[in-house]
Protein backbone atom coordinates (compact mmCIF):
# COMPACT_ATOMS: atom_id res chain seq x y z
CA UNK A 1 0.00 0.00 0.00
CA UNK A 2 1.76 3.40 -1.00
CA UNK A 3 1.81 6.01 1.20
CA UNK A 4 0.34 9.28 0.50
CA UNK A 5 3.77 10.76 0.35
CA UNK A 6 4.80 8.19 -2.85
CA UNK A 7 2.15 10.15 -4.47
CA UNK A 8 3.08 13.36 -4.63
CA UNK A 9 5.33 13.68 -8.31
CA UNK A 10 9.09 14.94 -8.13
CA UNK A 11 9.69 19.17 -8.96
CA UNK A 12 10.18 19.47 -12.53
CA UNK A 13 13.39 20.26 -13.61
CA UNK A 14 13.89 24.67 -14.41
CA UNK A 15 13.75 25.23 -17.94
CA UNK A 16 17.12 25.77 -20.11
CA UNK A 17 18.02 29.39 -20.35
CA UNK A 18 16.88 31.28 -24.04
CA UNK A 19 20.16 31.87 -25.60
CA UNK A 20 18.49 33.14 -29.03
CA UNK A 21 17.01 36.49 -27.27
CA UNK A 22 20.98 37.18 -26.36
CA UNK A 23 22.15 36.81 -29.63
CA UNK A 24 19.73 39.18 -31.27
CA UNK A 25 20.66 41.70 -28.82
CA UNK A 26 24.40 41.55 -29.22
CA UNK A 27 23.64 41.60 -33.25
CA UNK A 28 21.39 44.58 -32.95
CA UNK A 29 24.21 46.21 -30.66
CA UNK A 30 27.02 45.40 -33.13
CA UNK A 31 24.83 46.61 -36.25
CA UNK A 32 23.47 50.17 -34.26
CA UNK A 33 27.98 50.38 -33.18
CA UNK A 34 28.56 49.87 -37.03
CA UNK A 35 25.97 52.03 -38.37
CA UNK A 36 27.42 54.70 -35.94
CA UNK A 37 30.57 54.59 -37.00
CA UNK A 38 29.77 54.92 -40.73
CA UNK A 39 27.70 57.97 -40.12
CA UNK A 40 30.37 59.33 -38.26
CA UNK A 41 32.95 58.14 -40.67
CA UNK A 42 30.50 59.53 -43.52
CA UNK A 43 30.16 62.95 -41.76
CA UNK A 44 34.10 63.20 -41.69
CA UNK A 45 34.41 62.29 -45.10
CA UNK A 46 32.01 64.87 -45.81
CA UNK A 47 33.55 67.26 -44.12
CA UNK A 48 37.19 67.10 -45.18
CA UNK A 49 35.21 66.84 -48.99
CA UNK A 50 34.40 70.18 -48.51
CA UNK A 51 37.67 71.22 -46.77
CA UNK A 52 39.36 70.37 -49.85
CA UNK A 53 36.95 72.18 -52.08
CA UNK A 54 37.00 75.07 -50.12
CA UNK A 55 41.21 74.60 -50.69
CA UNK A 56 40.62 74.19 -54.32
CA UNK A 57 38.28 77.47 -54.85
CA UNK A 58 40.89 79.32 -52.70
CA UNK A 59 43.87 78.32 -54.86
CA UNK A 60 41.40 79.11 -58.12
CA UNK A 61 40.85 82.76 -56.62
CA UNK A 62 44.39 83.36 -56.11
CA UNK A 63 45.16 81.77 -59.60
CA UNK A 64 43.04 84.22 -60.77
CA UNK A 65 44.04 86.99 -58.94
CA UNK A 66 47.95 86.27 -59.95
CA UNK A 67 46.43 86.29 -63.57
CA UNK A 68 44.73 89.60 -63.29
CA UNK A 69 47.92 90.90 -61.69
CA UNK A 70 50.10 89.45 -64.73
CA UNK A 71 47.92 91.14 -67.09
CA UNK A 72 47.83 94.07 -65.28
CA UNK A 73 51.60 94.16 -65.18
CA UNK A 74 51.90 93.26 -68.90
CA UNK A 75 49.56 96.16 -69.56
CA UNK A 76 51.60 98.42 -68.07
CA UNK A 77 54.74 97.63 -69.16
CA UNK A 78 53.33 97.91 -72.90
CA UNK A 79 52.32 101.70 -71.95
CA UNK A 80 55.64 102.43 -70.39
CA UNK A 81 57.42 100.87 -73.89
CA UNK A 82 55.07 103.23 -75.95
CA UNK A 83 55.60 106.03 -73.37
CA UNK A 84 59.32 105.70 -74.00
CA UNK A 85 58.97 104.62 -77.93
CA UNK A 86 57.02 108.22 -77.61
CA UNK A 87 59.61 110.31 -76.01
CA UNK A 88 62.21 108.89 -78.35
CA UNK A 89 60.41 110.52 -80.80
CA UNK A 90 59.78 113.52 -79.31
CA UNK A 91 63.83 114.05 -78.46
CA UNK A 92 64.13 113.15 -82.34
CA UNK A 93 62.17 116.18 -83.24
CA UNK A 94 63.50 118.56 -80.36
CA UNK A 95 66.73 117.64 -81.48
CA UNK A 96 66.07 118.33 -85.00
CA UNK A 97 64.42 121.62 -84.30
CA UNK A 98 67.10 122.57 -82.13
CA UNK A 99 69.59 121.87 -85.38
CA UNK A 100 67.20 123.80 -87.16
CA UNK A 101 67.35 127.25 -84.90
CA UNK A 102 71.17 126.97 -84.56
CA UNK A 103 71.28 127.21 -88.61
CA UNK A 104 68.79 130.35 -87.95
CA UNK A 105 71.17 131.05 -85.89
CA UNK A 106 74.19 131.14 -87.69
CA UNK A 107 72.73 132.42 -90.43
CA UNK A 108 71.04 135.05 -88.45
CA UNK A 109 75.04 135.96 -86.98
CA UNK A 110 76.29 135.77 -90.62
CA UNK A 111 73.46 138.48 -91.93
CA UNK A 112 74.07 140.29 -89.06
CA UNK A 113 77.69 140.68 -89.57
CA UNK A 114 77.04 141.58 -92.96
CA UNK A 115 74.91 144.80 -92.10
CA UNK A 116 78.06 147.16 -91.35
CA UNK A 117 78.92 146.72 -95.41
CA UNK A 118 78.06 149.65 -97.70
CA UNK A 119 78.30 148.04 -100.67
CA UNK A 120 75.21 145.05 -99.61
CA UNK A 121 72.97 146.37 -102.50
CA UNK A 122 74.94 146.51 -105.55
CA UNK A 123 74.49 143.02 -106.49
CA UNK A 124 71.21 141.53 -104.71
CA UNK A 125 69.01 141.30 -107.67
CA UNK A 126 71.82 140.05 -110.19
CA UNK A 127 72.70 137.23 -107.46
CA UNK A 128 69.10 136.67 -106.75
CA UNK A 129 68.86 135.80 -110.53
CA UNK A 130 71.72 133.69 -110.82
CA UNK A 131 70.53 131.67 -108.12
CA UNK A 132 66.91 131.53 -109.72
CA UNK A 133 69.07 130.38 -112.77
CA UNK A 134 71.25 127.65 -110.78
CA UNK A 135 68.27 126.21 -108.79
CA UNK A 136 66.36 125.60 -112.22
CA UNK A 137 68.99 124.13 -114.01
CA UNK A 138 69.85 121.98 -111.04
CA UNK A 139 65.91 121.14 -110.90
CA UNK A 140 65.95 120.20 -114.68
CA UNK A 141 69.47 118.30 -114.66
CA UNK A 142 67.69 115.77 -112.28
CA UNK A 143 64.18 115.76 -113.55
CA UNK A 144 64.88 115.34 -117.51
CA UNK A 145 68.56 114.37 -117.78
CA UNK A 146 68.87 112.22 -114.54
CA UNK A 147 71.97 113.96 -113.97
CA UNK A 148 72.22 113.92 -109.97
CA UNK A 149 76.19 115.02 -109.64
CA UNK A 150 75.01 118.12 -112.20
CA UNK A 151 72.24 118.70 -110.21
CA UNK A 152 74.18 118.33 -106.82
CA UNK A 153 77.03 120.52 -108.12
CA UNK A 154 74.07 123.53 -109.25
CA UNK A 155 73.06 123.33 -106.24
CA UNK A 156 76.21 124.03 -104.28
CA UNK A 157 76.50 127.16 -106.98
CA UNK A 158 73.11 128.43 -106.00
CA UNK A 159 74.39 128.21 -101.76
CA UNK A 160 77.34 129.91 -102.46
CA UNK A 161 75.90 132.37 -104.41
CA UNK A 162 72.96 132.93 -102.15
CA UNK A 163 75.35 133.35 -99.28
CA UNK A 164 76.60 136.62 -101.04
CA UNK A 165 72.89 138.19 -99.74
CA UNK A 166 73.21 139.38 -96.55
CA UNK A 167 69.28 140.58 -96.76
CA UNK A 168 67.34 139.27 -93.62
CA UNK A 169 64.56 138.82 -95.92
CA UNK A 170 66.00 135.38 -97.55
CA UNK A 171 66.86 133.88 -93.74
CA UNK A 172 64.63 130.81 -94.10
CA UNK A 173 65.35 130.54 -97.94
CA UNK A 174 69.04 129.64 -97.20
CA UNK A 175 67.95 127.17 -94.56
CA UNK A 176 65.43 125.67 -97.31
CA UNK A 177 68.34 125.41 -99.57
CA UNK A 178 70.25 123.74 -97.20
CA UNK A 179 67.90 120.98 -96.16
CA UNK A 180 67.23 120.71 -100.02
CA UNK A 181 70.88 120.28 -100.86
CA UNK A 182 71.72 117.94 -98.04
CA UNK A 183 68.74 115.63 -99.09
CA UNK A 184 70.65 115.62 -102.63
CA UNK A 185 73.79 114.09 -100.90
CA UNK A 186 72.01 111.55 -99.07
CA UNK A 187 70.74 110.04 -102.71
CA UNK A 188 72.80 107.39 -103.71
CA UNK A 189 73.18 105.74 -107.35
CA UNK A 190 70.23 107.02 -109.43
CA UNK A 191 68.14 104.04 -110.32
CA UNK A 192 68.05 104.34 -114.17
CA UNK A 193 71.90 104.41 -114.11
CA UNK A 194 71.95 101.04 -111.54
CA UNK A 195 69.36 99.06 -113.57
CA UNK A 196 71.63 100.00 -116.87
CA UNK A 197 74.45 98.39 -115.03
CA UNK A 198 72.62 95.35 -114.21
CA UNK A 199 71.51 94.89 -117.57
CA UNK A 200 74.66 95.46 -118.99
CA UNK A 201 75.61 92.20 -116.27
CA UNK A 202 72.94 90.70 -117.27
CA UNK A 203 73.71 90.71 -121.17
CA UNK A 204 77.75 89.84 -120.75
CA UNK A 205 76.76 86.77 -118.91
CA UNK A 206 74.61 85.38 -121.28
CA UNK A 207 75.27 82.11 -122.96
CA UNK A 208 73.99 78.80 -124.16
CA UNK A 209 72.71 76.35 -121.80
CA UNK A 210 74.25 73.12 -122.16
CA UNK A 211 72.85 70.65 -123.98
CA UNK A 212 70.21 68.85 -122.57
CA UNK A 213 70.13 64.66 -122.12
CA UNK A 214 66.82 64.66 -124.84
CA UNK A 215 69.50 66.77 -127.23
CA UNK A 216 72.53 64.37 -126.73
CA UNK A 217 70.35 61.88 -127.46
CA UNK A 218 68.83 63.13 -130.50
CA UNK A 219 72.37 63.34 -131.78
CA UNK A 220 72.68 59.65 -131.40
CA UNK A 221 69.55 58.93 -133.28
CA UNK A 222 69.14 56.69 -136.36
CA UNK A 223 69.82 58.62 -140.09
CA UNK A 224 65.99 58.78 -140.29
CA UNK A 225 65.22 60.31 -136.84
CA UNK A 226 67.75 62.90 -137.24
CA UNK A 227 66.86 63.69 -141.11
CA UNK A 228 63.05 64.02 -140.32
CA UNK A 229 63.75 65.45 -136.74
CA UNK A 230 64.04 68.96 -137.65
CA UNK A 231 60.58 69.28 -139.57
CA UNK A 232 58.75 67.12 -136.60
CA UNK A 233 59.35 67.91 -133.16
CA UNK A 234 57.40 66.11 -129.84
CA UNK A 235 56.84 68.68 -127.24
CA UNK A 236 54.92 68.74 -123.95
CA UNK A 237 51.94 70.74 -124.61
CA UNK A 238 52.77 73.58 -121.62
CA UNK A 239 56.17 74.55 -123.16
CA UNK A 240 57.84 74.94 -126.73
CA UNK A 241 61.81 74.70 -125.72
CA UNK A 242 64.16 75.19 -128.71
CA UNK A 243 66.16 71.40 -129.36
CA UNK A 244 67.67 72.65 -132.87
CA UNK A 245 71.05 74.12 -132.57
CA UNK A 246 69.47 77.37 -134.85
CA UNK A 247 67.07 77.19 -132.90
CA UNK A 248 68.49 78.32 -129.73
CA UNK A 249 70.80 80.70 -131.21
CA UNK A 250 67.83 82.35 -132.51
CA UNK A 251 66.19 82.37 -129.15
CA UNK A 252 69.57 83.83 -127.62
CA UNK A 253 69.80 86.65 -130.03
CA UNK A 254 65.81 87.19 -129.42
CA UNK A 255 66.87 87.19 -125.37
CA UNK A 256 69.84 89.43 -126.20
CA UNK A 257 68.30 91.65 -128.26
CA UNK A 258 64.82 92.21 -125.83
CA UNK A 259 67.56 92.97 -122.75
CA UNK A 260 68.54 95.73 -125.14
CA UNK A 261 65.28 97.22 -125.62
CA UNK A 262 65.49 97.17 -122.19
CA UNK A 263 68.74 99.11 -121.69
CA UNK A 264 67.29 101.74 -124.02
CA UNK A 265 63.89 102.44 -122.01
CA UNK A 266 65.31 102.49 -119.29
CA UNK A 267 67.44 105.00 -120.82
CA UNK A 268 64.71 107.59 -122.41
CA UNK A 269 62.80 105.97 -118.56
CA UNK A 270 60.06 104.55 -120.49
CA UNK A 271 58.98 102.17 -117.53
CA UNK A 272 56.14 100.30 -119.55
CA UNK A 273 58.21 99.65 -122.38
CA UNK A 274 61.22 98.19 -119.85
CA UNK A 275 58.94 96.06 -117.96
CA UNK A 276 57.49 94.96 -121.42
CA UNK A 277 60.51 94.03 -122.85
CA UNK A 278 62.18 92.36 -119.56
CA UNK A 279 58.73 90.33 -119.34
CA UNK A 280 59.50 89.08 -123.44
CA UNK A 281 63.24 88.09 -121.87
CA UNK A 282 61.31 85.39 -119.63
CA UNK A 283 59.56 83.70 -122.53
CA UNK A 284 62.75 83.34 -124.46
CA UNK A 285 64.69 82.24 -121.54
CA UNK A 286 61.54 79.71 -120.55
CA UNK A 287 62.61 78.64 -124.21
CA UNK A 288 66.24 78.36 -123.91
CA UNK A 289 65.85 75.77 -121.11
CA UNK A 290 63.60 73.10 -119.73
CA UNK A 291 63.00 74.03 -115.98
CA UNK A 292 66.14 73.92 -113.99
CA UNK A 293 67.36 75.73 -110.50
CA UNK A 294 69.65 77.76 -113.41
CA UNK A 295 66.43 78.87 -115.09
CA UNK A 296 65.09 80.13 -112.09
CA UNK A 297 67.85 81.83 -111.09
CA UNK A 298 67.71 84.03 -114.63
CA UNK A 299 63.88 84.46 -114.27
CA UNK A 300 63.97 85.71 -110.51
CA UNK A 301 66.53 88.44 -111.72
CA UNK A 302 64.94 89.58 -114.35
CA UNK A 303 62.32 89.84 -112.51
CA UNK A 304 63.81 91.68 -109.96
CA UNK A 305 65.56 94.13 -113.29
CA UNK A 306 61.78 94.64 -113.95
CA UNK A 307 60.55 96.11 -110.29
CA UNK A 308 63.52 98.65 -110.00
CA UNK A 309 62.48 102.50 -110.59
CA UNK A 310 63.88 104.00 -113.30
CA UNK A 311 63.55 107.52 -111.73
CA UNK A 312 64.50 109.12 -108.31
CA UNK A 313 62.18 110.40 -105.67
CA UNK A 314 62.83 113.59 -103.91
CA UNK A 315 59.73 115.20 -102.23
CA UNK A 316 61.56 118.03 -101.47
CA UNK A 317 62.74 118.89 -104.70
CA UNK A 318 62.17 122.43 -106.26
CA UNK A 319 60.89 123.65 -102.67
CA UNK A 320 63.95 126.30 -102.74
CA UNK A 321 63.32 127.68 -106.23
CA UNK A 322 58.96 127.95 -105.27
CA UNK A 323 59.68 130.05 -102.31
CA UNK A 324 62.67 132.45 -103.82
CA UNK A 325 60.08 133.26 -106.80
CA UNK A 326 57.74 133.71 -103.90
CA UNK A 327 59.36 135.96 -102.30
CA UNK A 328 60.96 137.92 -105.20
CA UNK A 329 56.94 138.26 -106.18
CA UNK A 330 56.26 139.47 -102.58
CA UNK A 331 59.16 142.15 -102.94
Amino acid sequence: MNSPIDTVPPPSAPPPPRRGSAAWFWLIVVLLLAAGGGWFGWREWQHRQAEVRAAEADADQRLEALNQRLDTMRTNQEAQNRRLVQADNTNRVLRDELHGIGQRAALIEDSVSKLADPDRHGAQAMRLDETELLLTLGQQRLLIAGDLEGARRAYALAGGVLDGIDDPAYLSLRQTLLQESAALKELGIEPRVQAMAKLDALAQGLSLPAATPAQAAAADAPWWKRAFGVLIDVQPRDRSIATHPDDRAAALAGLQLEITLARAAAERRDVEGYRAALKRAEAWVLRLSPPSPAQQRQLAQLRELAALPLSLSVPTLGTTLQQLRQLRTAG
